[in-house]
């Protein structure tokens, strides 16, 4: 299985529109970071986590040629809005693109996403497969990924597990018994946002004590705005089993 990230940024991105600092100022490629998701292949299968803004740029960046399927975390637009780009994906490889998303995020993509569901339909429309995520582990193409319930503030949240890699962002709080469904993976993925407290996201701190408590081998943050501070700086600072992962970041799991 390889895992690649895609985006490591927050909802606006790095750099910030009109911003000045020296993170959104930075030459080095690790602080540009397009909005989150992240590409896993397992032999003939191509999942996507999140489709945000970016999600062409992404799919041409990482020269990504086939998709079976986009598991959504939750419904905010750094997360879904990039959704009609499946298309050419439609076209060129004459097949649906399976959707997995919860009730409340289904909803929110009928309502963004109004003419995909429309009864009147027209050439040129994205193509899907709508399915369900609730609570039980679900299969794509026979691969089996466990959701994990997580809370961004009041937002309820899905991670997922794919063997022993484990993918979350926009975590505020993690009850235990999630935890105990994140406990022995090998690599785990986790939002650092900020060093300043936030209402809905991990800090660093907050990450590195999360991190600490799953035990993954590795554990690598996502989901940083340009308050975290350069991506060399923060990295030497790090315990030796974290990690900041930065756009285009790519390693294989077991």
């Amino acid at each position: 299985m390889k895992i690649t990230f895609l985006g490591t940024g927050t909802s606006q991105g790095i750099p910030v529109i009109g911003c000045g600092c020296a993170v959104c100022k930075s030459l080095d490629s690790r602080d540009k970071r397009l909005r989150v998701s992240i590409l896993i292949e397992i032999d003939d299968t191509t999942i996507v986590v999140d489709s945000g803004p970016d999600f062409r740029y992404q799919m041409l960046r990482a020269g990504v040629m086939d998709l079976d399927a986009i598991l959504y975390t939750h419904e905010h637009k750094d997360h879904v809005a990039g959704l009609d780009d499946i298309r050419p994906f439609n076209y060129i490889l004459k097949k649906h693109i399976d959707i997995y998303a919860t009730p409340r995020v289904q909803e929110a993509l009928r309502r963004e996403f109004s003419y995909i569901f429309a009864d009147t339909k027209y050439h040129g429309l994205p193509l899907i497969n709508l399915y369900t995520v609730g609570e039980d582990p679900f299969s794509v193409k026979g691969n089996l990924i466990t959701p994990i319930d997580v809370m961004h503030y009041k937002l309820p949240v899905k991670g997922y597990r794919i063997k022993d890699f484990t993918y979350i962002t926009d975590a505020k709080t993690i009850t235990d018994e999630s935890l105990e469904k994140i406990k022995g993976s090998k690599y785990l993925v986790i939002n650092a946002l900020q060093k300043e407290d936030h209402i809905s996201h991990f800090t660093l701190d907050e990450a590195i004590a999360f991190a600490n408590k799953a035990g993954a081998e590795t554990t690598y943050f996502t989901h940083m705005s340009h308050n975290l501070g350069l991506h060399a700086g923060i990295e030497k600072d790090l315990p030796s089993h974290i990690k900041l992962a930065y756009d285009g970041l790519s390693f294989e799991v077991d």
